[in-house]
């Protein structure tokens, strides 16, 4: 993997080198620079996990042939697409949630040069990924289907954004109005079908296939990206620190996690009480007295039995699937997730 992760990051020189050179437009010296180091801190900065399940994705596919030069390529620039599409999506984000750090290190919009200039910064990342796409894919029969694949789901994952940003209103903390229904929904237009279903779609474009006639991968991705949105938001509460990688907010930040909503569900009405007036204050003191009625509920063992209920169901799914190379595919995904504890 770290040799495929290698070839990965050479594409992204090359691809950043184009954008920087791109005949569209005149660059300035001081534009060019602007661009460059817009792009280094905020693309390449993450576990590249989406854009590495485009490769991996499509090497099942192709059912162990040995991929040429212009196939990692291609199916690299692919997996850059979707890393350039989060990272236009994180710079935005972090302006709405005001927050300080990201990867472990400041915000973009936090350097002292940067600040509002971060929305445009913003704007430009979306905009560079149909500039990589009508450069190496626009002779392909499937370029049409490219497009159309990275407009949907950006428009998905904005809606979801939307349902959140509208459903956590910092001024009106009304707890009443998160349940599962909400939270599924939010997880699965803001985070499963990026990070879940459009890596796979891009490598089943690639393979000549109709997304069309794969909407049961779909289904199945989405209820995958569901599941791991749902361990993300145990391991805010319950992972260790120094194995996540951050210190979990969901509670002070008021979030509409899946352990809030189980929680409303299974407390009586004075623990209900209880989470509604210590629920989203950032104060340490209400912070362990969520964390302590969690406990009282049982939350840890809720979560083993839904980990473990959801697991079994994904497999029945998956093993349900007529073709041999997008079972694997699907494995492979499920595989990385199952149980992870960051």
């Amino acid at each position: 993997m770290s040799d495929l992760k290698t070839r990965f990051l050479e594409v992204y020189s090359v691809l950043k080198s184009e954008l920087l050179n791109d005949p569209a437009f005149e660059f300035t010296d001081d534009s060019r620079q602007w661009v460059e180091r817009m792009l280094d801190y905020n693309v390449p900065g993450g576990k590249l996990n989406r854009g590495l399940s485009v490769i991996d994705s499509y090497k099942l596919l192709k059912e162990g042939k040995e991929l040429s030069d212009d196939e990692i390529f291609l199916s690299s620039a692919l997996g850059w697409c979707i890393e350039w599409l989060q990272a236009y999506f994180l710079v935005l984000d972090d302006i709405m949630d005001s927050s300080h750090t990201r990867r472990g290190q400041p915000c973009w919009f936090r350097l002292p040069k940067v600040g509002m200039i971060a929305v445009n910064d913003g704007i430009l990342l979306r905009n560079h990924i149909p500039r990589i796409l009508k450069k190496h894919f626009r002779q392909k029969p499937y370029y049409v289907d490219l497009l159309d694949l990275f407009n949907e789901v950006e428009f998905q994952t904005a809606s979801g954004q939307m349902i959140d940003l509208i459903t956590t209103l910092v001024g009106e903390k009304d707890l009443s109005k998160y349940s599962l229904p909400i939270h599924r929904r939010i997880v699965q237009y803001k985070t499963a079908y990026y990070s879940f279903y459009l890596p796979v779609a891009c490598a089943l474009l690639m393979s000549g296939e109709d997304l069309e006639k794969h909407t049961n991968v779909k289904d199945i991705l989405i209820e995958m990206g569901t599941y791991f949105q749902v361990q993300d938001d145990y391991l805010d509460c319950f992972g260790a620190p120094e194995v996540i990688g951050k210190i979990g907010t969901d509670i002070e930040d008021f979030k509409c996690s899946w352990l809030v909503v189980k929680a409303l569900e299974l407390s009586n009405e004075e623990q209900k009480k209880f989470l509604h007036e210590n629920y989203g204050k950032d104060d340490p003191t209400s912070v362990a007295k969520v964390k302590e009625l969690y406990n009282t509920l049982k939350l840890q063992d809720v979560f083993a039995e839904y980990e473990s209920k959801s697991y079994d169901k994904l497999i029945k799914f998956i093993e349900a699937h007529p073709s041999q190379a997008v079972q694997a595919v699907l494995k492979s995904f499920l595989g990385k997730i199952y149980k992870r504890q960051k």
